[in-house]
């Protein structure tokens, strides 16, 4: 292949690439994006002027738009089992949408159990949608019988950003705030399992050894990513947590979740897992060794709030 011919291959290959940009909200930002798992190729977008769209890459035009609300809509999530349904939520309030009932789609239900400003919902497969919001609170509904189930508080004293489920602990949900915890809830009894004070001096202090450049932000957690089946082949069953002060952390959930008995220091001497990996105690009386990995401006990453992972 001439010289040329390669220069026209590499820039067709670069034009391939050129990412996508989908046109369907009236104004303002778009707050969320969800990606289709059951249908590839399909997102669902929300946005500041309280609109659902529809994208499918396949066409160049969004395929369905929702004037959903009369207010920003903060969050989205497909109903598990069921991605024809819709979950959103707008101010204090959850509403849900079948999308197969086209753009003149009317709720099918509302749920208003929370206090404050949703920021996230997340649903887990057994038909329970959480919803953290500003007070710091953490809504569970049953969306089978329709009525609140838990409401899971007093782990975060300022506003709670997130909240997911654990995929392979269907009782089991975790969230962050805007306190610099992270907490992990058994859901079903209230309670917290464990939790992470990122503000506290000792994970400050050992963060931020080595990492010159780094943002001065604190460690406010901003998302929660849980992954469905675990990495390296499921043996780690692990989250990652963006914080505002650029960093990312990844922890190895089972770990954590296990009896203090069987923590001991050979599972940690047989770790494949690459990059920072910190033995730390989580700023309260327990102070059990715990494994996770800090990933930072050191090592060639953000320099300043890392909003979603």
């Amino acid at each position: 292949m001439s010289e040329t011919e390669t220069a026209a291959a590499a820039a067709a290959t670069s034009a391939d690439r050129k990412a996508r940009r989908l046109r369907g909200h009236k104004k303002g930002a778009v707050t969320c994006c969800v990606a289709s798992s059951a249908r590839p190729g399909v997102v669902a977008s929300s946005g500041e002027d309280g609109c659902l769209c529809w994208f499918d890459l396949r066409t160049k035009d969004v395929l369905l738009t929702i004037e959903a609300a009369n207010k920003p809509i903060s969050s989205i999530c497909f109903k598990s089992g069921n991605e024809d349904h819709v979950y959103i939520s707008a101010g204090n309030e959850i509403l849900s949408f079948d999308i197969r009932m086209g753009s003149q789609s009317k709720p099918l239900e509302t749920y208003n159990y929370n206090r404050d400003e949703i920021n996230q919902i997340a649903v887990s497969s057994k038909g329970y949608l959480a919803a953290a919001d500003d007070s710091g609170d953490v809504k569970i509904v049953n969306t089978t019988q329709k009525c609140l189930y838990k409401r899971l508080r007093e782990a975060h004293t300022s506003i709670c950003s997130s909240v997911q489920f654990i995929p392979w602990r269907p009782w089991t949900a975790i969230t962050g705030g805007l306190d610099s915890k992270l907490a992990v809830w058994d859901f079903s009894k209230g309670r917290t399992l464990f939790s992470i004070d990122y503000g506290s001096p000792e994970l400050q202090n050992s963060s931020s050894s080595g990492s010159t450049g780094q943002c001065l932000n604190p460690a406010f957690v901003h998302s929660v990513a849980v992954s469905e089946e675990g990495i390296l082949g499921g043996l780690y069953k692990v989250c990652a947590v963006a914080r505002g002060d650029g960093a990312v952390d990844v922890v190895d959930l089972e770990y954590e979740l296990a009896p203090a008995k069987s923590k001991g220091p050979s599972r940690a001497r047989g770790s494949t897992m690459s990059s920072k990996t910190t033995d730390l105690g989580d700023g309260s009386n327990n102070q059990c060794q715990r494994r996770r990995i800090h990933l930072d401006y050191s090592m060639g990453g953000h320099t300043a709030a890392v909003s979603c992972v």
